[in-house]
């Protein structure tokens, strides 16, 4: 019975949808905690902003899972400023079922030095749309220079580029920094290790993918699973940090070099019902 109601939910959602509706969007939600959205027919996901800062400062994607068919991410934010601040922590054909905390979440970037993810001091401060079209939107979000360790100072401008049809979105990170000629750059993906159901897959040096249970039980229970990923075309290493509880893929730049890579989820409640399924996936990306 429960699998008939969500195929209806999904035949619903997929009949509301216009073929004329974008299919791709992102925004700056001051209405809520400066969050900077970006969602497209599969996937959606945000970053924190200043309003969040402490709780929790971090420069993690926050992955938000979702039926393929409709943008939903606006009618959301709406119905938690009007109805129930946390009404995207219940399923509404989707919802935010994943824990950030301080980690790189579902596929950030930090310097990595010594051994050490070195995440930034503030969340982003400010943002500029680059590009805003039904099909493709891109953003740049700016991070304030910190500290990453003694005598490095560093600051990020991250450009994010969000098209259809596919569960990956692809990143343009751009790196400057004094104190050092090159710095070594982790792109990866928490591993929520306390929920003992990882599977956790390398292709190579270029590529890392997980499936794992929804990592978020406080508010409303999801049995569904997650599949995670990341991947960095020139990647120098492919790291599993048990005790960091990340997997990492790592590559050395200058400062003002660009580093490119991509990062991506799906819901076992969508199209991608296996571990199997979301490996060959990430395998082909």
């Amino acid at each position: 019975m429960k699998r008939i109601i969500l195929i209806l939910s999904a035949l619903a959602l997929l009949a509301s949808c216009s073929p004329s509706e974008r299919r791709v969007m992102a925004r700056y939600v001051p209405e809520r905690a400066d969050d900077f959205v970006f969602e497209n027919n599969l996937i959606a996901g945000r970053f924190y902003g200043q309003a969040l800062e402490g709780n929790p400062t971090s420069p993690g994607v926050d992955v938000w899972v979702k039926l393929p068919g409709c943008l939903v991410a606006n009618e959301w934010y709406e119905k938690a400023v009007a109805e129930d601040p946390d009404y995207y922590h219940h399923d509404h054909g989707g919802k935010d079922c994943y824990k950030v905390a301080v980690s790189l979440g579902g596929g950030a970037s930090v310097p990595y030095i010594d051994g050490v993810l070195c995440f930034p001091a503030t969340n982003y401060r400010s943002y500029e749309m680059v590009e805003d079209g039904p099909e493709k939107v891109s953003f740049v979000l700016h991070y304030p220079e910190w500290e990453a360790a003694e005598g490095i100072k560093v600051s990020l401008d991250k450009k994010v580029t969000v098209i259809p049809d596919t569960y990956f979105v692809n990143v343009e990170d751009q790196w400057s920094f004094t104190g050092a000629e090159e710095l070594p750059i982790a792109a990866g993906f928490k591993l929520h290790t306390d929920l003992e159901t990882i599977e956790t897959s390398e292709f190579g040096p270029d590529r890392w993918a997980i499936w794992e249970k929804a990592s978020d039980q406080s508010i409303e229970p999801e049995d569904g699973m997650l599949g995670i990923a990341v991947v960095m075309d020139g990647a120098e290493d492919s790291i599993l940090r048990e005790d960091l509880d990340h997997a990492l893929l790592v590559k050395t730049v200058k400062s003002g070099e660009t580093l490119s890579y991509s990062f991506g989820s799906c819901w076992s409640k969508g199209e991608v019902k296996t571990a199997e399924q979301w490996f060959d996936i990430v395998k082909n990306q």
